[in-house]
């Protein structure tokens, strides 16, 4: 049984980490929008009478800039902007950039991209037009940075070891200082320290094409590194490879001197017996290994604090030392757990104080959990249901919450098991008591006493003989039991660690998602501004008109589809004065918005059919009173320009 199950740990726990890499990398080349654009100066698609001197930008929480971040292309497809884009007045919502003085008119492109507040990349495009409305040969989709699919995918990869690799590590330590100190969880905690330290390396090296999106061959750019190392989240990673040196001379002075100590002083932990002597020495050793540890994790932990979500949003002062409280209380609770489960799968005896212990130690970061965990929902998502189940952000915290029962659930059986061992060890310390006796009863000097008494009474002898064969029975008795209940902790705790693994994925999943405050406030805004014009729906425009010569008189049928700002179809339908749809040789449409001064905006009309006209793609940019100019030429010189007012939202 044994065999099977340790031979099964690696292979179920590769299939659970691969399928949830999948899911983690399906979203390759795209990143969600913590940071939102709120508002433009000129706003998109509006068109001013004169150049502007910059072109202003806010979101919907802090950015870190670069010298890219704001550029500024002309029709044609070339930079207008000059200078490094600065923050507006020294706020870190906002972003601007200075244009070069006598650009002419047409359409402009401004595509803009930073990095928010919580260390994930945003990015896309707006146009604006001077004087007029132009061809351009720049795209707004193909002006709006994206982040490369390779480097997206080694990135998110990157994210999910440095977690499963700060939770062994921290995990391993508190186990083997608390727990049991042995070469299997020796193991482990070096496999989380590795894991950090090679992870963090490359998410410093691949951070730089990851938020300017570029491909893996700008990888060895140091400049993108240097650019790197001045922001946030560079300076947090640097921090985290400073803070791994110490952890490194933490682990050698654990290890290499603490081990054996512990070793001994569980077994006499077990057996009831202690050495006052070694156990101060052992209690100086760990009080300064615990004061020097907590200092070295809660630093660890802060690297993650200080640059992702906590950071960002509500009560920031609050969200960071919560956020670094949490991911501490993970570590301890699933790194201790797969150090239990090295241990159980060594082989090597593992007293009930140490398993105890442990068990005590996971009630408490579930504590723990549960309290920082509830903080960190109300403010990432709330107390809305809708909220919950209407956002991605929720749905993933829905499904971690999910994990975390079923997590408990396991635990609970842990429980039941760990019980069993300590009854099992109990009753194995008192035959293994009375078996002591017997033996010595057939060692140097009680031997011949017994040979003596069988000798002189063979009753006597049988009656020995049969003590001896119940007690070596019910001693074997006793180890199967052990050895079952050993199992049964065995496979408990090999359940826990693989949803342990899921677990960690989703977390790491949840620190990339927009949180669902953001996004559902993002989802009210759009629907606020879309939901008011389809309730106008078309705006419908009849005028009479009369060029004053021959067949000069009918009725003009002016409908704009929707009446919203942006791009919008404008449909002419003329008749005569009997109904009938008649041709003009000339029809011309503009509209003009007189409070701002914008326009006129002449309409592109296309014939469709006899006494039918239509533009496509007229962008108005902006809501307001809009003042629609309807010219009709019949003739050479009979024509007739007709005026009406048409509310666009």
């Amino acid at each position: 049984m044994k065999t099977a199950i340790t031979g099964r740990v690696p292979s179920l726990l590769a299939a659970v980490l691969a399928a949830l890499l999948c899911v983690l990398t399906l979203g390759a080349g795209t990143a969600s929008a913590h940071a939102a654009l709120t508002s433009t100066d000129p706003a998109d698609g509006s068109v001013v009478p004169a150049a502007p001197q910059r072109v202003e930008l806010t979101f919907s929480e802090g950015v870190l800039l670069s010298a890219d971040s704001v550029r500024v292309l002309d029709p044609r497809g070339e930079r207008v902007d000059e200078g490094r884009p600065q923050h507006v007045d020294g706020r870190s919502e906002s972003a601007a950039v200075t244009l070069r003085g006598g650009i002419g008119d047409g359409t402009y492109t401004v595509a803009w991209q930073a990095v928010s507040a919580d260390s994930h990349p945003v990015a896309g495009a707006f146009t604006f037009s001077v004087g007029a409305p132009s061809k351009t040969v720049v795209t707004v989709r193909s002006a709006a940075t994206t982040i490369d699919p390779a480097v997206d995918t080694f990135y998110g990869t990157g994210r999910l070891a440095a977690y499963a690799g700060f939770v062994l590590l921290v995990g391993g330590c508190v186990f083997a200082g608390v727990c049991r100190a042995s070469r299997p969880v020796q193991r482990i905690a070096v496999a989380g320290w590795v894991t950090l330290f090679v992870s963090t390396t490359a998410l410093l090296l691949l951070r730089g094409a990851y938020t300017s999106g570029k491909g893996l061959g700008s990888v060895p750019d140091l400049s993108l590194l240097g650019d790197v190392l001045a922001t946030k989240p560079g300076a947090a990673l640097l921090s985290r490879l400073l803070l791994l040196s110490a952890a490194a001379v933490f682990l050698a002075v654990l290890f290499g001197s603490y081990a054996p100590q512990a070793r001994e002083g569980d077994d006499r932990a077990g057996d009831g017996r202690s050495g006052e002597g070694a156990d101060a020495a052992r209690r100086n050793v760990a009080y300064g290994l615990g004061i020097g540890g907590f200092v070295v994790a809660a630093g660890l932990a802060a690297t993650w604090a200080m640059a992702e979500h906590a950071s960002a949003g509500i009560q920031p002062w609050l969200a960071m030392p919560v956020d670094v409280a949490h991911l501490l209380a993970v570590a301890v609770w699933l790194g201790g757990l797969a150090g239990l489960l090295a241990v159980l799968r060594s082989g090597e005896a593992i007293g009930r104080p140490a398993v105890e212990r442990f068990s005590r130690l996971a009630f408490a970061s579930v504590c723990v959990l549960v309290a920082t965990g509830l903080y960190q929902s109300w403010r990432q998502v709330g107390f809305s249901w809708s909220t919950l189940t209407g956002t991605e952000y929720g749905r993933w915290l829905l499904l971690k919450v999910a994990l975390v029962a079923v997590m408990l659930a396991v635990a609970f059986f842990s429980r039941r098991w760990t019980g069993r061992l300590a009854d099992g060890g109990t009753a194995g310390q008192a035959s293994g008591t009375a078996a002591g006796t017997v033996r010595r009863t057939r060692g140097p000097v009680g031997v011949p006493a017994a040979a003596r008494t069988a000798a002189a009474d063979p009753v006597r002898a049988a009656q020995l003989a049969r003590q001896r064969a119940a007690v070596e029975k019910a001693s074997g008795l006793r180890e199967r039991d052990a050895d079952a209940d050993r199992s049964g902790l065995r496979r408990s705790v090999l359940a826990e660690t693989v949803v342990a693994v899921a677990l960690l994925v989703v977390t790491t999943l949840l620190t990339g998602t927009q949180p669902g405050r953001a996004e559902a406030g993002q989802k009210r805004a759009a629907g606020a501004a879309g939901t008011a014009p389809a309730a106008s729906g078309p705006a419908d425009v009849r005028l009479a008109y009369d060029t004053g010569g021959t067949n000069g008189r009918g009725t003009a049928r002016v409908t704009v589809d929707p009446a919203r700002s942006g791009a919008t179809t404008v449909s002419v339908t003329l008749t005569d004065p009997s109904g009938r749809p008649v041709d003009v040789p000339e029809l011309t449409l503009a509209m003009t918005e007189t409070t701002q001064r914008i326009g006129p905006l002449r309409a592109a009309l296309v014939r469709q059919s006899v006494g039918r006209w239509q533009a496509t793609g007229f962008r108005l940019p902006m809501a307001g009173d809009w003042q629609l100019s309807l010219t009709v030429r019949t003739s050479d010189i009979d024509q007739v320009t007709e005026i009406e007012s048409v509310k666009i939202n």
